[in-house]
């Protein structure tokens, strides 16, 4: 039997501990080790490793420790967006330096805050012999996927290729301050969460099998707004949530976003991507949805049409949490739950396709190319935004650096 895939881990806050999590569906791996700049948090995650079965941890103290533990095969990198680039610098550093034996390493969304450190970050990774992927859980969804294979198998050789795909994804706002700040996270929720929803709707107009450079954009039209967090009172109840760090009133980011981009396909047609996503959606929990229209057809996915609901009547008291479904805005009435999150969000299979591709030293199928694509159509829609234009593609954006991130937007 081939030795398993021995998994380090940059970084241990909320993304790595949905990855762990993920891991119990998930056959020849293991976790071999974390690195976090804080260690407390190592340990949490070392140790939610350890009482899920999915492996005994070493805790090291650099990101180069780690890749020298002859355990480690492949890293996860899930660290605060204004790192990744320093991250990237040393692990390729040490990999030059003859460190480590590493096949592989896997990037978060979004794989960096503007196109100049994304070019930066793929430009590095490829120095080297290391396989790339890129953490975009979404096009890994299982009911995407399905639907997906449905209607390109049974539809599309029909009635034709599908020509619209919508995708949004909507909660009450992120959990750790670092989320908030533009200049930190390259933005706001546009940055955060479109770059999941223009992906995975994306996926859904490629046809199987297509490369993924065969749809072409052509134009790109977006919207921001800050709809509730600027307002008076919540930008107190920010500072209050993020103990002073967040100050809405002087530098805010957007949480709201739209965004309209026009492809062609390799046979002339013409697709449309529609997006939107929210930090001030108010609902039970978090909502993504995806649809995929074509001449004679659709299909549609929603995350909070779930197939268990409790009802708790206003005499269930109890303390705020997130045991039913993340971002649960609620602990009363008639909830959503969703049983297995890391496998409806699409983590489970995201990183079975991770390990599989690392252990058979082939290019995962999302990779950092897509990444760097996903990150050209984010900023050509601050920059839409911004100007008040549409922006026509090819366009060069190598320089630009959204307000938000500058801190210069106001809203």
């Amino acid at each position: 039997m081939a030795k398993p895939l021995g998994i380090g881990f940059v970084g241990a806050g909320f993304m790595n501990r949905f990855h762990v999590a993920s891991l119990v569906g998930v056959r020849d791996c293991f976790v071999a080790g974390v690195f976090s700049p804080t260690r407390s948090n190592a340990e949490l995650l070392a140790a939610s490793a350890h009482d899920l079965g999915v492996g005994n941890a070493a805790i090291h103290g650099s990101i180069t420790e780690l890749i020298t533990d002859p355990n480690v095969d492949a890293l996860w990198i899930a660290t605060t967006n204004d790192t990744r680039v320093a991250v990237v610098e040393e692990i390729v550093d040490a990999v030059k330096g003859g460190k480590g034996s590493l096949i592989g390493v896997a990037c978060e969304k979004p794989l960096a805050r503007n196109l100049a450190e994304a070019r930066r970050v793929l430009e590095l990774i490829e120095s080297t012999p290391l396989l790339h992927g890129y953490l975009e859980n979404q096009v890994f969804e299982p009911a995407i996927v399905r639907g997906k294979e449905i209607i390109w198998r049974r539809a599309a050789p029909i009635a034709g290729r599908p020509y619209l795909a919508r995708a949004a994804e909507e909660h009450s706002g992120p959990h750790m301050p670092w989320f908030w700040s533009g200049e930190r996270q390259g933005g706001g929720v546009l940055n955060d969460m479109l770059c999941h929803s223009y992906e995975a709707a994306r996926f859904l107009l490629s046809a199987p099998g297509e490369s993924r450079t065969a749809l072409v954009v052509e134009d790109v039209n977006a919207q921001i707004a800050s709809l509730k967090w600027t307002r008076p009172e919540y930008v107190e109840l920010l500072k209050e949530m993020s103990g002073g760090q967040v100050d809405y009133g002087r530098a805010p980011s957007e949480d709201f976003a739209r965004a309209a981009v026009s492809l062609r396909a390799p046979g002339g047609e013409k697709l449309l991507v529609e997006a939107t996503t929210s930090w001030s959606y108010v609902g039970p929990a978090l909502r993504l949805r995806a649809e995929l229209l074509g001449p004679e057809y659709s299909m549609q996915v929603d995350s909070l049409t779930t197939d268990l609901t409790v009802f708790l009547s206003r005499k269930i008291r109890g303390e705020a949490g997130e045991d039913l479904v993340e971002k649960q805005n609620s602990e009363q009435g008639l909830m959503p739950v969703i049983a297995d999150e890391p496998s409806v969000y699409g983590y489970t299979a995201e990183n079975r396709h991770m390990v599989q591709a690392f252990l058979a030293g082939r290019m995962p199928d999302e990779n950092w190319h897509d990444g760097l694509a996903v990150t050209e159509v984010l900023m050509a829609c601050y920059k839409s935004a911004e100007e008040g234009r549409t922006i026509a593609f090819p366009t060069e954006l190598g320089d630009f650096v959204p307000a938000v991130a500058r801190g210069t937007w106001r809203g």
